[in-house]
């Protein structure tokens, strides 16, 4: 790996402890180390009830406990709840990437994970999903915030995790760890429009399970 500098992280507001929402082990990996490198108390909280199917739900699962016990960090492995999120998204089926069923998706996986923070003494959450360069970011953050604000004393932790070579320390420690590389955001909707675009085109349908990081020219997640 190249050599890389990170700057010390401080969270908002004097608080003292995070729990980190993570959306699968490439995205969470610089997020951890990061946070972990400047010396802040945080856990993991898996809550992905819109990861379709169950197989990429588990393989990208497992990547993400494999990691959090190489660093010794607590797991909250969460409920699927997969029925729950089809509710809270119906209707939204045809919106598109980075549209109202996201704003829907994320809501839905913040509000738990600030609930989960409020019963447990975090003070603080935040999410990985803001590393990737595919989310809009702003999205993410306004649905923070929404979460944590239910709760008082609770903040969302904004930090722009893809700034000062973020984005690139996670490609450089996804092939490291020779993470699974997934190909599609996640839900069912997402692997169905990304399929269209791939046949549109000429290009294979994609296969899960298959891709990992480092196994040839890898991209962002």
């Amino acid at each position: 790996m190249t050599e890389f500098q990170r700057p010390v992280l401080t969270l908002p507001e004097g608080h003292r402890k995070v729990l980190l929402h993570s959306c699968c082990a490439p995205c969470s990996g610089e997020v951890m180390e990061a946070i972990r490198a400047s010396g802040i108390e945080y856990s993991i909280f898996f809550y992905n009830p819109n990861i379709h199917p169950v197989q990429e739900y588990e393989i990208r699962k497992q990547e993400n406990i494999r990691f959090a016990e190489k660093h010794g960090i607590e797991f909250i492995d969460a409920d699927y709840d997969v029925d729950n999120w089809f509710q809270r998204v119906k209707g939204f089926e045809n919106e598109p990437e980075r549209g109202h069923r996201c704003t829907l998706c994320f809501d839905m996986r913040f509000e738990r994970t600030a609930l989960y923070a409020w019963e447990h003494g975090f003070d603080t959450i935040c999410s990985s999903l803001g590393i990737s360069r595919w989310k809009n970011m702003s999205q993410i953050n306004d649905c923070g915030e929404r979460a944590a604000a239910r709760y008082p004393g609770m903040a969302y932790w904004t930090y722009n995790w893809r700034k000062g070579g973020g984005s690139q320390r996670m490609i450089e420690i996804s092939k490291a760890e020779h993470f699974y590389q997934q190909e599609y955001c996640g839900c069912v909707y997402s692997l169905r429009d990304t399929n269209r675009w791939r046949r549109a085109n000429g290009r294979d349908r994609v296969h899960i399970g298959v891709k990992y990081y480092g196994d040839d020219t890898s991209t962002d997640a």
